[in-house]
């Protein structure tokens, strides 16, 4: 088998053995969408609305389960054993570290949750709070910063352990889900169509997922540029914002992550922060302030209500907060795979303690501040009349109020470039990641030694972005959109094969005796040679 693969490593720089097959399951996917776009939606909201009505309480369980089983890693013996050689230092600095967590976690989301999932809850808020009421902007900012908590962040690292113990402590050549599953399901399945069917599913996911961000992502950009520019929202405009991501991204992926993810996460850091000190200065920064430490106070205290919460009393209807949670769960679920490998490949001389904390508290933090001071600045603006963003929501959509919002500042132009280039980086880092994962993932080099070629990088680069463009114009992105929630549901079995797997081959090779740092041996003081090919 070995020597088959060796063979295959001189020809191909992909595998196509998992990569066609994902691509033609895509696109097979795609065509009756976009053939049957309003048919293929109303299928699709009544399949997805069946699995929230009977599984609403699955959900729940399997997030809050992740996140014990995150602090189970993290604080045991498990917790201590080093990803790659205990002499060595970790290939970057804790800041850089958790400056590319963060903007892979976070992504250009974060500016439209932050800014006005508020608004969404306020207009039809949980636990029979009356609408609009200020009871329901609180409960609105409340659970924005509940969408970005422990939970969602549980999701997307708890498949890191198992991937990058593959990589960097047993340094296996293919950098798979499968190859993690290996010692579970042994040689013939994994080398064999078993290994291939968990491999596909994994790049559907991620293939639809990063089609949909893309085309999703699109909006935050096009209606800012509208208002500043005071020009319409047109497909050109759309086509123009996505071939520039396009090219930041595809640099991005091609530079490597040394040179390119990590220079822009660190860059996106600095723009992010110094943009909120611009809104606490030029805002209403005490409103925020005050509003900020009750919201924290609301959280705090309801934050068990709100991961268990179903509404089940209520038989005639459901709000905005549970079948949104559900829906975000599963959403995120598409992305826990891809999030967990991005993860494992950075995190070469961290502990599985330092790799799961990090990736839970740093994004956690970042995100309550920036929902903090974002929906802070909208729900000011609503009290004081400044913007009817519940109406403008209500009768527009979502997109259409951050312009509204970010133009009620002073130096409205100023704020309004300022974000759209936070966004913009945002969505590059989010991509540019998810291209560099799915080339490490399908090439056929041995990834514990090198980095994914350059031309493949570009080649996942167009591919995703011409399915994107394709159902833009067509308009087969909201179906896919649904589709991609419901393949959360086999990525439930992939990352609960890989926790597994994780903690049965530490105790195969006792990693957490052999694997660990020494207290009393000075660590080398060199770094891990950067590969950046």
């Amino acid at each position: 088998m070995e020597n088959n693969s060796g063979k295959k490593k001189k020809t191909h720089l992909i595998d196509y053995r998992i990569f066609a097959p994902a691509l033609l399951i895509v696109i097979a996917i795609c065509i009756p969408l976009v053939i049957y776009e309003q048919r293929s939606l109303e299928v699709l909201n009544s399949i997805f609305n069946s699995i929230v009505n009977n599984f609403r309480w699955g959900y729940l369980w399997y997030a809050i389960i992740l996140v014990a089983a995150g602090l189970f890693f993290s604080f045991s013996k498990y917790g201590k054993v080093v990803l790659g050689d205990p002499m060595e230092k970790p290939r970057f600095t804790l800041f850089e570290y958790a400056s590319i967590l963060i903007a892979m976690g976070l992504g250009s989301t974060i500016m439209r949750t932050g800014m006005v999932e508020w608004a969404n809850v306020a207009i039809d808020p949980p636990f029979g709070v009356e609408a609009g009421s200020t009871e329901a902007l609180l409960w609105g900012n409340t659970y924005a910063m509940f969408l970005w908590s422990f939970q969602t962040f549980a999701v997307f690292v708890m498949a890191a352990p198992a991937m990058a113990y593959i990589l960097h402590v047993r340094r296996k050549p293919l950098f798979r889900i499968s190859e993690a599953c290996r010692v579970i399901f042994g040689d013939k399945f994994t080398d064999g169509f078993g290994g291939k069917v968990l491999d596909v599913i994994f790049l559907i996911s991620i293939l639809s997922g990063a089609a949909v961000t893309l085309g999703l992502g699109a909006p935050i950009i096009t209606n800012n540029l509208s208002e500043l520019l005071n020009i319409e929202v047109t497909f050109t405009l759309t086509l123009i914002v996505t071939v520039i991501w396009v090219l930041l991204f595809s640099l991005s992926a091609y530079l490597g992550i040394e040179r390119g993810i990590k220079r822009l996460s660190t860059l996106n850091m600095y723009l992010a922060g110094g943009f909120a000190l611009f809104v606490m200065i030029l805002g209403p920064g005490i409103f925020i302030l005050n509003f900020f430490t009750e919201t924290m106070g609301s959280l705090i205290s309801n934050y068990v209500d709100l991961s268990t919460y179903t509404n089940s009393l209520n038989m005639e209807s459901t709000t905005r907060v549970e079948s949104n949670t559900v829906f975000w769960f599963a959403y995120n679920l598409t992305w826990a795979m891809l999030h967990s490998v991005f993860a494992a490949k950075i995190s070469r001389g961290r502990t599985i303690k330092e790799m799961i904390l990090t990736y839970l508290l740093a994004p956690t933090l970042i995100s309550w501040i920036a929902t903090g001071i974002l929906g802070g600045l909208g729900i000011q603006r609503f009290l004081t009349g400044d913007v009817d963003v519940l109406n403008i929501v209500s009768d527009k959509g979502e997109m259409a109020v951050i312009p509204e919002i970010l133009s009620s500042l002073p130096l409205e132009n100023v704020a309004l470039v300022i974000f759209i280039v936070i966004a913009t980086i945002f969505l590059t880092t989010t991509l540019d990641s998810t291209t560099y994962t799915i080339a490490a993932y399908t090439g056929t080099q041995n990834m514990s030694k090198s980095e994914p070629p350059r031309t493949l990088r570009i080649i996942v680069a167009a591919i995703i972005t011409a399915l994107a463009l394709v159902l833009m114009r067509v308009g087969g992105l909201p179906p896919l959109e649904v589709v991609s929630g419901l393949m959360g549901l086999p990525i439930i079995v992939l990352q609960l094969l890989t926790i597994f797997a994780a903690k049965k081959m530490i105790d195969e090779d006792k990693a957490f005796i052999h694997n660990v740092r020494k207290k009393d041996e000075p660590q080398d003081k060199k770094r891990y040679s950067k590969v950046d090919n």
